[in-house]
C-alpha cells in the first residue's frame, strides 16, 4: 500500500487527507499538537477543525515528522507563514512535496515554492491550488483544482494519486501562476468582505472581483506567470469562491472591517488563519517594488493596520482618475 504524507492538520489538511485515503492509499497525517492527534486516532474526526466528518480508518494521525518524510509524498498544508519552519523541522529528502498552502512569505517576499525549494533543494516542487471550501472535499462534493508542477510527467503521477471522481485535479506546468491567484485571491476575499459588511451592494462587489483580478493579472505577470493560468480553476476560479461566501475566513474578516470592527480584535483568538492578513502588506511592498499599481490591496492593508476608515478607503477608491479598462 502507498502511503501518502499530510503536513498540518487543519481543516484543509484534513480534508485532503481524507480525500487521498478514499483512494486506498494509507495517510499519514501530521499535527503539531499530540492532544490533536490523540483526538483524531481516538474518535476518528477532526473535532478541532473539521467537525462532523468521519475520517477514513486509512489516515493516521502522528507527530513524528521523521515518519511522515517517509511517504512517496507529501501534502503540505501549513499555513503559509509557517511553512519554512516546518520544512526546517523535516528530515532532509528527495521525495515530492506537493504545496497546498497560498500566500506570500513575510520579509522574504517569496511564494511558497521558492521557500520550499530553500529548505529542500532536492525534492521536486508541486502546487495545488483553486476554489475549495474544505468542508465541501471531505463531504465528495464536486471540486476541480490546478496542480502545477514544472516536471509533466511527475505532475501527471501526482495527478493519478490524488483524483477522485469528485475531485479533479486538471495539470499545469505554470506553478509561479497557480501560487500568485492563491494568494493574491485572499488579499481580494477581504475586500469583498468589506463591501458585503459595509452594505456597499451586490454592483460594487462585481465591480471589486473584475478589478481586483486585474490586479492578480498585472502583479502575476509581472512575477512571470502566465495569463491563462491567472484566468484559469487557482486564479479567478478561486477568487470568485473566495468573494462570495461566508465559508470563506478571509471574507467574513472583511466583513467585520466593513461593519467597523478593527481588526486587531477580530483576528485575536481565532484558531484558523485568514491568510490574506497576513498577505495583504507583504504582497503591497512586492509590487510597489515592481512598480506594479494594486489599489484594492493597498486599501486593504490600510484597513487591516486601522490607518483608515472603510469610508475613507471608499471614498479613495472611487475618486482615482478614471482610465481605460485595459491597459496597454
Amino acid at each position: 500500500m502507498t502511503a501518502i504524507g499530510v503536513i498540518g492538520a487543519g481543516a484543509w489538511g484534513t480534508a485532503l487527507a481524507q480525500a487521498v485515503a478514499l483512494n486506498g492509499h494509507e495517510v499519514r497525517l501530521w499535527a503539531r499538537d499530540p492532544a490533536l492527534v490523540d483526538a483524531i486516532n481516538a474518535t476518528r474526526e477532526n473535532m478541532a477543525y473539521l467537525p462532523g466528518t468521519e475520517l477514513s480508518p486509512q489516515i493516521v494521525a502522528t507527530s513524528d515528522l521523521t515518519w511522515v518524510a517517509e511517504a512517496e509524498f507529501n501534502l503540505v498544508v501549513t499555513p503559509a507563514q509557517y511553512m519554512r519552519s516546518v520544512l526546517d523541522d523535516l528530515s532532509a529528502h528527495a521525495q515530492p512535496l506537493v504545496l497546498c498552502s497560498k500566500g506570500i512569505e513575510v520579509g522574504s517576499l517569496q511564494l511558497m515554492s521558492e521557500v520550499a525549494a530553500e529548505a529542500h533543494p532536492r525534492s521536486p516542487i508541486a502546487v495545488l491550488s483553486g476554489p475549495t471550501f474544505a468542508h465541501e472535499v471531505a463531504a465528495g462534493l464536486p471540486t476541480a483544482v490546478t496542480l502545477a508542477c514544472d516536471d509533466v510527467v511527475l505532475g501527471r503521477r501526482l495527478a493519478a494519486r490524488i483524483a477522485r471522481p469528485a475531485f479533479r485535479p486538471y495539470q499545469s506546468d505554470d506553478v509561479i501562476g497557480a501560487e500568485i491567484g492563491g494568494a493574491v485571491k485572499n488579499v481580494l476575499a477581504i475586500a469583498c468582505g468589506v463591501v458585503d459588511g459595509a452594505g456597499l451592494g451586490q454592483n460594487a462587489r462585481a465591480a471589486l472581483i473584475a478589478r481586483g483580478f486585474a490586479e492578480m493579472t498585472r502583479f502575476g505577470i509581472a512575477r512571470g506567470a502566465r495569463p491563462e493560468t491567472l484566468a484559469g480553476l487557482s486564479g479567478l476560479g478561486d477568487l470568485v469562491l473566495t468573494c462570495s461566501s461566508t465559508s470563506s475566513r478571509n471574507f467574513s474578516l472583511g466583513v467585520g472591517l466593513g461593519q467597523g470592527r478593527a481588526a486587531r480584535d477580530l483576528l485575536a483568538g481565532r484558531r484558523t488563519v485568514a491568510e490574506g492578513a497576513a498577505t495583504a502588506p507583504v504582497l503591497v511592498e512586492a509590487a510597489r517594488a515592481l512598480g506594479v499599481e494594486m489599489p484594492i490591496a493597498e486599501a486593504v492593508c490600510a484597513l487591516l493596520a486601522g490607518e483608515a476608515e472603510v469610508g475613507a478607503v471608499v471614498e479613495r477608491l472611487l475618486t482615482r482618475p478614471l482610465s481605460a479598462e485595459h491597459r496597454r
